[in-house]
């Protein structure tokens, strides 16, 4: 779904290179574990209370994230060349 892809590719770009084992873990669980992209963006957008087993601190960082409270552009994903940079 593309606004999950956008989403949490960016969320990603931001935060992944600072995330513990635990929570790159937590990560994985919430992006592959739900049959249905559309809770992970209900979720994260706080339409739909999250349920406990993914209700983490990575959950709580991507509700964060969603407001938006910089007001930024997000309207497309970013590029992979990232993955290659050194972390900030």
């Amino acid at each position: 779904m593309l606004e999950n892809c956008i989403l949490l590719s960016l969320f990603a770009k931001e935060n992944l290179a600072r995330m513990s084992k635990e929570q790159l873990n937590h990560y994985d669980r919430l992006i592959n574990e739900p049959s249905n992209d559309w809770d992970i963006y209900y979720w994260a957008t706080e339409a739909k209370p999250t349920p406990p087993e993914f209700d983490t601190d990575v959950m709580a960082m991507l509700r964060e994230f969603a407001k938006n409270r910089n007001r930024e552009q997000r309207l497309w994903q970013p590029d992979l060349e990232y993955l290659f940079e050194p972390p900030r």
